[in-house]
Formats: C-alpha cells, structure tokens, sequence
C-alpha cells in the first residue's frame, strides 16, 4: 500500500467521523443545517471511499471518475438547497 493510499483512506475516514458528528448534532438539536451538512459529508464521504477503492483495487484497468463523483455531487446539491431554500425561513 502506498502512502498515498494511506491519505485517501485517513481522508475518507476524515470525512466520515464529520458527517457522523454532524448527524448526532442534528439529532440532538434538530437544526436543520446540520441536516444539510451531514448529508453533504455522507456524500462525499461515499466520494473518497470510491476513489480509495478505484486507486487500491483497479489502479489502471477501470476509470471509475464519473461513478466517483456523482455522490459527491449529490451531497454538495443537496447541501446548497440546504443554504438557499431551507436558509430562507
């Protein structure tokens, strides 16, 4: 395993434990931008676990790029509808 395999996997990790945190805060708060926001982490966290798994199991047989960014693009959809629709209240 490379080093930087080993940053993808801390960085998704990463991504993980601050939408797990985002979520518990919403749970016990219920503001609804930490809503939006956990969403968006869980979306990019799907994002970096992806890459983790295209660069260490299919380093240069399959191109996962666009299947990789689409749940980052979700959550970060779902985060500026957040911002703007839900803000406005």
């Amino acid at each position: 395993m490379r080093a930087a395999d080993v940053v993808y996997a801390l960085c998704a990790l990463t991504s993980f434990a601050a939408a797990a945190l985002l979520a518990r805060g919403y749970l016990q708060s219920r503001t609804r931008l930490l809503l939006w926001s956990s969403l968006c982490f869980t979306g990019l966290a799907i994002s970096n676990l992806m890459l983790v798994i295209d660069l260490t199991f299919f380093p240069s047989t399959i191109e996962l790029l666009i299947v990789r960014q689409i749940p980052a693009l979700i959550g970060v959809a779902l985060l500026l509808y957040g911002l703007v629709w839900d803000g406005a209240d």
